[in-house]
């Protein structure tokens, strides 16, 4: 027997879903923090010193998180090949303005303190401000639209047509109260880190701003799901569907109906568990903010992000992709994922990478541990940004 066959073709689909999930949340709680943390740096850091101590404790480190988006683009690229020649062809305009914003991040932390005029730094520090508030807003942007749909379809040859015209179309306004949720989300978790890097002032405004965005997370989230239940149809799959049989996204049929994106929550009662965690994460992260308790705090803001996500998850599976102008054309977990082989051999190239990913990761953030203070950033003048 060949070896991949030792897995079915319907797990290997489910596992892959599962791991594109995980390779999400690992972006959103790595990467999430620099993000929020450079959202706030002209909010939280008055100084030039205090926010040379902010840069400074995502600083070693930011460039490593983006591993995990690098892996999530990897993953749908070989996993599931439509959903990447959609969306990244589709958000084209979308994903270059999360790029550019990116790209501003690296320019940022480098060029800043190359001269020591305000003007100069004030002007790279909002540079670094849009390279961490944007991506966070166009992020939950993307998620908005794919709970709406997104306008593409397939011709009766499998060749992919996106309908969509602007990037200003994906900015309607379900959308963007799920940029907003993001935004939310990813702050809330950026101050939780610059409380546990930092102390004094710093830390205290870090503090309130995080307390504010954890209970904006929690109200931003309610209202996003009424917004979802009242304002916008969910998919339906009404045909048979063959989990284990060939990719071929036109094999099925789909309906648009109301109140659909939570039929999961009805029939599997246990998947309530996420939307839960998500709300009592930012609950949880806004005590121990008020507490003091650092390291719960994260944890707390982490757990938040997973449920968040993993709502999104739930709620729209088997969909990956729907598609507003053909649901027949969305895309699915058991319709549009690479060859059994592929799958097979790629989770055995995941179970080998991820965990040396993962040990070396946690061996950086034990070398980097510890708070960035005041002092060590006069004093190290050659290395600190």
């Amino acid at each position: 027997m060949i070896l991949h066959q030792f897995i079915d073709y319907e797990t290997l689909r489910i596992i892959w879903w599962l791991l594109l999930g995980v390779l999400l949340i690992g972006f959103a709680v790595t990467d999430g923090f620099d993000l929020g943390a450079a959202t706030l740096l002209p909010f939280v850091a008055k100084t030039d010193l205090e926010r040379r101590v902010v840069i400074n404790s995502i600083g070693p480190t930011w460039e490593g998180n983006q591993v995990w988006l690098i892996l999530g683009g990897g993953a749908i690229f070989a996993a599931w090949p439509p959903l990447y020649a959609v969306s990244f062809s589709g958000f084209y305009l979308a994903m270059f303005t999360i790029l550019f914003a990116l790209i501003l991040r690296p320019v940022g932390f480098k060029y800043r303190s190359k001269r020591e005029d305000s003007t100069w730094r004030n002007a790279w520090d909002w540079a670094l401000f849009v390279g961490g508030a944007v991506p966070a807003l166009i992020f939950g942007v993307a998620v908005g639209n794919v709970l709406r749909g997104v306008p593409f379809h397939f011709n009766g040859d499998l060749r992919i047509f996106y309908d969509g015209t602007t990037l200003f179309e994906l900015l309607n306004p379900f959308a963007l109260l799920c940029g907003l949720v993001s935004v939310a989300m990813l702050v809330m978790h950026g101050a939780a880190w610059i409380v546990l890097k930092t102390e004094g002032p710093v830390a205290d405004r870090a503090r309130a701003y995080g307390s504010l965005a954890a209970l904006a997370t929690i109200a931003l989230f309610i209202i996003g799901g009424i917004a979802l239940w009242i304002g916008v149809d969910g998919y339906h799959i009404t045909s048979t569907v063959n989990p284990a049989g060939p990719s071929n996204p036109l094999s099925k049929t789909v309906v648009r109906a109301s109140g659909a994106w939570f039929d999961n929550y009805g029939s599997h009662p246990l998947t309530m568990l996420a939307p839960l965690l998500g709300l009592t994460g930012a609950g949880l992260a806004y005590v121990f903010m008020g507490a003091r308790r650092e390291i719960a705090t994260l944890l707390a803001t982490s757990l938040s992000i997973a449920g968040i996500i993993v709502t999104v998850g739930f709620a729209i599976f088997p969909f990956i992709l729907p598609s507003s102008v053909d649901p027949n054309s969305s895309l699915t977990v058991w319709d549009s994922s690479s060859s059994h082989l592929t799958l097979f051999i790629m989770l055995v190239v995941t179970v080998i990478f991820i965990p040396l990913i993962v040990a070396y990761t946690t061996w950086v953030y034990h070398v980097m541990w510890g708070k960035v203070d005041e002092k060590a950033i006069r004093d190290d003048t050659g290395h600190a940004y």
